[in-house]
């Protein structure tokens, strides 16, 4: 019996929640408190809008589903504020405009949500409740379609401005919690641990011994995280050997995981074996971002780990 459970929980996609009981709660209340600040800073603003508002258009219903994602997994891609903005604005102006042509049927509904994903994607904006903001726009009823356009202003726009604030003041109060995530990058120094080597092989174990300090919902199951640790693996067993020629205009890295993995790019270079044989470098993602400076050609060589590409914002190992 218990086996079927547990294959009955694997097919259900249920995990264990390895967040800590004060951690939920303060999800929950960090979502009260957003929902309802929401709600009262949208309706103070709206004695000063000049559009006729009623009680259902003070906050839309996706915004209870943005809620979760920014009080509940504030550090997760699709609930930082870029994906809150756009995915909620994009997806409302395409479903203003879907029920201005096809009017308030299910088709034009169906039509709404489907470009919204698509253009999420490409705003680089994924934001589930997006969805249903483009749907509200069509089915919402005649309180939200007679408003047109001005709907991306009021209730959306001003919902999104008064659940980022809430969602930035909120998570500052607990110092393993900053919103939006990249601030959590800026406060928090690099641990330097002696290893004695550098070939240190990562396992599952060890990843799920990060996200229970980190002691925040991460969104990926215990089989997609150790998945993506296997795949890892065996990309990096694919290219092991240190570039053979640094070359001017091309990208490397140093191959490292975390606070010290950087990007550097030849900027210039001097006559290969001669006495100003050096590599000129700017740093151009990760650790000391910008910065740039000078080595030798073999030391640089011995830094880079392999040559890369940028490709959709991410950085790729070259074939």
């Amino acid at each position: 019996m218990t086996h079927v459970l547990k294959q009955l929980m694997l097919w259900l996609g249920i995990e264990k929640n390895r967040t800590s009981h004060s951690e939920k709660v303060i999800s929950a209340f960090g979502a009260m408190v957003g929902i309802l600040v929401t709600i009262l800073m949208t309706k103070w603003l709206s004695q000063y809008i000049a559009i006729s508002t009623g009680s259902e258009l003070l906050i839309i219903a996706s915004f209870g589903a943005t809620a979760v994602l920014v009080f509940a997994v504030p550090h997760g891609a699709l609930s930082q504020p870029w994906q809150v903005i756009a995915g909620h604005l994009v997806s409302a102006a395409v479903g203003v405009t879907c029920q201005y042509l096809l009017g308030a049927t299910p088709l034009a509904a169906a039509i709404a949500v489907g470009i919204a994903v698509v253009l999420m994607y490409y705003t680089r904006c994924i934001h589930p409740p997006g969805g249903a903001t483009a749907l509200n726009a069509v089915l919402g009823g005649a309180g939200i379609t007679q408003l047109g356009y001005s709907y991306l202003l009021f209730p959306v726009l001003m919902n999104i401005i008064a659940i980022l604030l809430v969602a930035i003041v909120f998570n500052a109060l607990f110092h393993w919690r900053r919103y939006p995530v990249h601030l959590s990058r800026l406060v928090t120094e690099p641990v330097q641990l002696e290893l004695l080597s550098e070939d240190v092989s990562l396992t599952t174990e060890d990843f799920n011994a990060a996200i229970r300090e980190l002691d925040s919902f991460v969104d990926l199951t215990e089989e997609g995280l150790s998945e993506l640790l296997e795949k890892a693996k065996q990309n990096a067993l694919l290219h092991i050997e240190h570039p053979e020629k640094i070359s001017t205009g091309k990208f490397y890295s140093n191959g490292k995981i975390g606070h010290t993995w950087a990007v550097r790019r030849v900027i210039d270079e001097g006559k290969e074996g001669s006495k100003n044989d050096v590599v000129i470098y700017k740093n151009v993602a990760g650790n000391d971002l910008y910065n740039t400076g000078m080595l030798e050609r073999e030391a640089f060589r011995q830094w880079a780990k392999f040559e890369v590409y940028e490709q959709n914002g991410r950085w790729l190992r070259l074939s």
